[in-house]
């Protein structure tokens, strides 16, 4: 799987990029709209890579994947294609983290789309979501940015999420 953007390159994480994970997960803004809203320690971001590679063995062509930029080199967040239930149906999510010194430069839209497009041309995939807490504006303006409407509130895992859906114009 090789997924690259004007500006980023789209790789698996490894366990060198632990720092950087553990960084993210450890800053309450980048958490606070993620999961339960709570950061993690040390154990709990890498019980999270460890998902993340389960994740790998699970499906080779989705997952999260580390965002580096082409520029420098420097990780500066991460995104990808993950699988969901949402109200008893399986779906596709788009998810997307920056780290907090990269917001507002478009990286999370521009990771959106490209992943957007990888879904539908390359997975054949009909139908994605991007799964929001009601008051993150940001990844609700990535979301309506990259084609996606809101499509109704649901329950996920204990939280309302607002699933933002678009379908593959074919």
């Amino acid at each position: 799987m090789k997924i690259e953007s004007e500006r980023l390159i789209f790789r698996r994480y490894q366990d060198a990029d632990f720092p950087f994970l553990k960084a993210m997960t450890a800053d309450p803004e980048v958490m606070k709209y993620i999961g339960s809203g709570e950061t993690r320690d040390k154990e709990g971001a890498l019980r999270f890579l460890y998902w993340v590679y389960q994740g790998y063995k699970r499906n080779s062509e989705t997952g999260l994947l580390l965002l580096v930029r082409r520029s420098d080199g420097k990780p500066i967040g991460h995104a990808g294609l993950v699988s969901q239930e949402v109200d008893g149906a399986a779906e596709w999510e788009i998810g997307y983290w920056i780290a907090k010194e990269y917001w507002s430069q478009g990286y999370a839209t521009e990771a959106a789309r490209t992943l957007r497009d990888y879904a539908f041309e390359k997975l054949g995939k009909e139908r994605l979501v991007s799964l929001i807490h009601p008051d993150n504006k940001g990844s609700r303006k990535v979301a309506e940015n990259c084609g996606m409407v809101l499509d109704k509130k649901s329950l996920v895992s204990g939280r309302i999420a607002c699933v933002y859906a678009i379908h593959e114009e074919g």
